[in-house]
């Protein structure tokens, strides 16, 4: 087997909305990775508009052109829509007509809306667990497994379920280094609904958490720290972003090595 290798690079410039991928990667001061959740679309009450309470935005397309700082969006059944970042009113009312209800887009270009807001740096997870969960399942490959997923760090040249070596007990993180980078691990991610529906249209896929759990269950390597599966639908590594990283940049390619554990930041 090669060695372990960051495969790729994924953020996801608005909170809920498709991927981008990139070859590289600065790190935030809040510890994520530039771009990434930097957007968030907001209910008039202050709430996320996200996959999690409104199916529609999974049938919501988006691309992301950072050096241009555009933003295009498209409906199932319309054209696409490209906005300037800066056109905020414009793009507020294109989803507005979508949502059916008012929306507002927020930009935080410092901190992002992580989904993990104690553990905010770059969730991971091995290329070999994308290809083994989605054999669990008729239909589903590990293409459509990570856009269900939603990891920011594959890493390639490593086993399945490798990403479970990247945290202990709730009194220790597990550091580990790609390139200048360095991260402490800090637990198995807690699944919401999302994964659960189809990415494309926001259909549910039948008994996708039941055999999720089951094989979990059954696959949960020797290395998995126990402590965190009061059930079992967890899957990737959250982390923590030393300040010392804060600032670093990752890239496709670099080497990735776990040092060992840590305490646990507070």
């Amino acid at each position: 087997m090669p060695a372990p290798a960051l495969d790729r690079i994924v953020v996801y410039p608005v909170k809920s909305l498709d991927p981008h991928t990139l070859g590289r990667a600065a790190v935030r001061a809040d510890g994520g990775l530039a771009y990434d959740r930097e957007l968030a679309i907001v209910e008039e009450t202050g709430e996320y508009v996200n996959g999690k309470r409104e199916p529609a935005v999974h049938r919501l397309r988006s691309s992301f052109d950072p050096e241009a700082a555009r933003l295009t969006l498209r409906g199932p059944d319309g054209d696409p829509a490209a906005f300037d970042l800066e056109e905020t009113g414009a793009i507020e009312a294109w989803l507005t007509g979508y949502f059916g209800r008012p929306v507002e887009l927020r930009r935080a270009d410092a901190g992002g809306y992580p989904d993990h807001t104690t553990a905010s740096g770059p969730t991971v997870v091995a290329e070999a667990t994308l290809e083994a969960v989605a054999s669990w399942f008729d239909g589903i490959d590990a293409v459509e497994m990570a856009r269900r997923l939603r990891p920011n760090l594959v890493v390639a040249g490593v086993e399945a379920f490798w990403e479970d070596r990247l945290y202990a007990d709730r009194d220790r993180a597990v550091a580990f280094r790609v390139g200048d980078c360095e991260f402490l691990g800090a637990n198995p991610c807690q699944r919401c609904v999302v994964p659960t529906r189809d990415p494309e249209t926001g259909e549910p896929t039948p008994g996708f958490r039941e055999r999720f759990v089951e094989k979990r269950r059954e696959t949960l390597p020797a290395w998995a720290d126990r402590t965190w599966f009061d059930h079992y639908f967890r899957l990737m590594a959250t982390t923590f972003a030393p300040e010392s990283t804060v600032g670093e940049e990752l890239r496709v390619g670099n080497e990735v090595e776990i040092l060992g554990e840590r305490p646990r930041p507070a």
